[in-house]
């Protein structure tokens, strides 16, 4: 049979129906499920979140026992970075990366299917310990010895998940460099890449370097618990602190490995309804890699109270301060590309501008920390917990939001509900802040954070945060509403999403290739091997 037979003869048999999900390897597809499989995670793990709120509306004991509540905020975490942020971001990595450098799929769609069918297995294995003997993990996300070893049957479960979604995001990874490195078009030479792209190569080396460290240490604690060996136990001879090095040398550049996708997005946004070209191109590639490199060297930046001595506090002091620097460019490039722009506030740019605005207060808060004698004083206080979700929930989370009214045209082929997107972009925005901005005065007055009861003056700020908390839970379901209304159908859309403000994308956000791409170029066999 000729090759053209054959391939026509697999276009007759296309998958249908539930066949066309599980064996997929369109990278559209794919990215999809990723997509809806984080949504579901989101509201999985606010689930949870609202549990916590909900116990701590006022003080005393009310509705669950300490330990659950343990097992709430180590959930919740887990689900949230695993489970929601980090497979969004892959979502829109595999649905974006091809369109966006010109290549017919991602390079490995075999490997790209079981990257994502290990997911839902892994969350099940996750979801599961809840019905153990001991309940569901309770020693917190981070899974400090010698605390996490106390969880009893869930354990072995809690390091299994690890290792297998850390296999899933390895394998995107590759994927992704591998993508990238060979499937550009023709003239889309490194430094003409949309920042998207450039953000999410440089994520999928920070995840190649960071999880096989994460991978060994909870091996090493997995052993500790089975197989008697004392790697972190200090009557054998070992070091817990030791530990929380390992831990932290992977839990610091995945805090990058959340925010980076972010940034990317921001990137292709702010241009596109400035309707100018980003600002500074080349320094926002340099400025991503300077943070992907300097991210390896603060990971202790979260360990100043453990005893360490005054030089490597000093050390740790300086690098995470220095850090600030190129998150600084990125931010004044940004204002900059909207500076004198031809703006209009859709849905998308609501979002982006509200995450400028709200990750530098997470940015600022972040510098604070770094001062290492001043840490002392916040250290496991509120005062980090409002920290990094001004970074995860009104950076990561609300760029992912930006996403998805940005793309959704483009997916669906159907015009989102621009009233009910923006009524989801204020009711988020104002809720987030009257959740998360009251966190930082309770960690100044000195509330420790994971605990489920507290003393009574702290109280007023506890319930303000709690309705916060619930009314932007709520808030969510608007998008659901937007989503689902958006995939059933809705007005189609117009040439402007390509042509109009949209079109402008792919050259916004990145220099134009030696081509453009309005008549596609011819591929000759010479052209396509260099």
């Amino acid at each position: 049979m000729s090759e053209a037979a054959v391939h026509d003869d697999h276009h007759d048999h296309k998958p249908t129906g539930i066949g066309r999900w599980l064996f997929s390897t369109n990278h559209k597809d794919i990215g999809t499920m990723y997509l809806l499989f984080s949504l579901l995670m989101f509201f999985v793990g606010g689930a949870m979140a609202i549990v916590i709120r909900a116990e701590l509306f006022q003080p005393g004991l009310q509705f669950v026992n300490p330990q659950f509540f343990n097992s709430m905020t180590t959930m919740h975490a887990l689900v949230m970075i695993f489970g929601a942020v980090m497979p969004a971001g892959v979502g829109l990595a595999n649905w974006m990366i091809p369109v966006m450098i010109g290549a017919p799929d991602m390079a490995l769609p075999r490997m790209n299917n079981m990257s994502f069918w290990i997911l839902p297995f892994g969350f099940t294995l996750l979801l599961s310990t809840f019905f153990m003997d001991g309940g569901a993990p309770a020693g917190g996300w981070t899974m400090y010895p010698p605390l996490v070893l106390q969880t009893g049957n869930a354990f072995p479960f809690l390091i299994f998940t690890v290792h297998i979604l850390g296999i899933s995001s390895i394998m995107g990874a590759i994927n992704i460099i591998a993508t990238v490195f060979n499937m550009r078009a023709p003239g889309m030479t490194f430094m003409r890449l949309p920042l998207f792209v450039w953000t999410w190569i440089i994520t999928a080396f920070l995840l190649i370097a960071a999880l096989p460290v994460f991978a060994g240490a909870v091996t090493m604690l997995l052993t500790d618990q089975y197989f008697g060996t004392s790697f972190f136990d200090a009557a054998g001879g070992g070091d817990p602190v030791m530990f929380q090095h390992l831990f932290w040398f992977f839990g610091h550049p995945e805090v990058y490995i959340l925010i980076l996708p972010a940034f990317g997005i921001v990137s292709q946004i702010i241009p596109t309804f400035s309707r100018k070209r980003l600002f500074g191109y080349t320094s926002m590639v340099y400025a991503t890699v300077a943070i992907a490199f300097l991210s390896f060297f603060v990971w202790a930046h979260h360990m100043f109270t453990v005893g360490m001595p005054l030089a490597g506090e000093l050390f740790f002091m300086y690098a995470t301060m220095t850090i600030a620097i190129p998150t600084g460019v990125k931010i004044f490039n940004w204002v900059a590309t909207m500076w004198r722009g031809s703006m209009t506030f859709e849905t998308p740019m609501l979002f982006s501008i509200a995450f400028i605005v709200l990750f530098s207060v997470g940015g600022f808060s972040g510098v604070m920390m770094s001062i290492t004698p001043v840490d002392f004083q916040y250290h496991d206080t509120y005062f980090i917990v409002a920290h990094f979700h001004y970074v995860l929930v009104t950076g990561a989370v609300f760029a992912l939001f930006a996403a998805a009214y940005y793309w959704l045209p483009k997916w669906t082929g159907h015009m989102y509900d621009e009233g009910l997107g923006k009524l989801h972009f204020w009711t988020s925005a104002v809720f987030v802040n009257i959740l998360f901005f009251p966190q930082h005065f309770l960690g100044l007055a000195g509330m420790p954070r994971r605990i489920p009861d507290y003393a009574v003056q702290f109280a007023d700020w506890n319930m303000v945060s709690s309705l916060g908390g619930f009314a932007f839970g709520l808030s969510q379901l608007i998008f659901v509403v937007v989503v689902f209304k958006c995939i059933r159908g809705g007005d189609k859309v117009t040439d402007q999403v390509w042509e109009g403000a949209r079109g402008l994308e792919w050259t916004l956000s990145s220099p134009p290739p030696f081509h453009s791409f309005t008549v596609p170029p011819k591929v000759t066999e010479e052209s396509a091997h260099g």
